[in-house]
């Protein structure tokens, strides 16, 4: 296989980690997740080879034979097509993703006054899961039904992972309310951060950097001696990440295409 960015490295390995299905073959990657059949980007294509990125029609082709029941697109680009017009002809978004990473642990910060933190455990992951839905519900970004359906079942995977020892999930809490969560896998000597959510009420306050600190350490006492962090290139949280001590690394592109557009 040729390499993969980090972003994709290390999701193939937590992939694996869930039970997917990774067919690798010469310029394309098939992943499927059985058990988690609404997982766009557990059901997706992954292009390798750079000088087929121009071929839309192709690799959409592709993923619908690949997944013929899927009423989204997911495919990830190695580098965006200088031909973009295709692509968007089809309604497929093109997202280019920033990928951070360091071979120092990242930098911890202090707690900010009046909340808690703690690993996710028991009725907790009933919490993120309603935190998760109720977001979803202001920001419509995906179909309710459908999207909680996932949620459970994402849900159920991560804590699969965290009892496995491969895994930690933590959380913020004002009073009872969690405010603000991530977690972190161990993927071989990497820690590869997951879903770094703030409730929009609590940001600008630390909480992401504490919690990105507590991770790691965590991590670093199960084998990790690198990081790396996934956003998207127009995310503001990148400032928070560089601050921590991450620096930019080439990413992919996401060629995606809702099921709720």
């Amino acid at each position: 296989m040729k390499d993969l960015s980090l972003d994709w490295a290390t999701d193939l390995e937590i992939l694996r980690l869930t039970g997917s299905d990774i067919q690798e073959f010469v310029d394309h990657i098939i992943v499927k997740t059985p058990s988690n059949p609404t997982y766009h980007w557990g059901n997706c294509l992954l292009v390798l080879d750079h000088s087929l990125v121009d071929q839309a029609q192709t690799w959409v082709s592709k993923f619908h034979q690949n997944f013929p029941q899927a009423n989204w697109i997911s495919i990830a680009l190695p580098t965006l097509p200088k031909n973009t017009d295709d692509w968007e002809s089809q309604g497929i978004k093109l997202e280019p993703l920033e990928v951070l990473q360091t071979n120092q642990l990242p930098k911890s910060f202090p707690l900010p006054s009046g909340y808690q933190v703690r690993a996710l455990a028991g009725e907790d992951w009933d919490l993120l899961a309603q935190k998760e839905i109720a977001e979803n519900l202001i920001s419509k970004m995906y179909e309710p039904n459908q999207y909680e359906d996932f949620i459970n079942q994402t849900n159920q995977m991560r804590k699969e992972l965290c009892q496995k020892g491969k895994a930690a999930w933590f959380g913020a809490f004002a009073n009872d309310e969690l405010v603000a969560n991530l977690g972190i896998v161990v993927c071989g000597t990497t820690g590869r951060y997951q879903s770094v959510e703030t409730q929009s009420l609590h940001r600008r306050k630390g909480l992401a950097s504490h919690l990105l600190g507590i991770a790691a350490k965590w991590s670093a006492d199960n084998g990790c001696v690198n990081w790396v962090i996934v956003t998207e290139a127009t995310n503001e949280a990148g400032r928070i990440y560089r601050r921590a001590g991450f620096e930019s690394v080439i990413g992919s592109v996401n060629a995606y295409k809702s099921s709720n557009l």
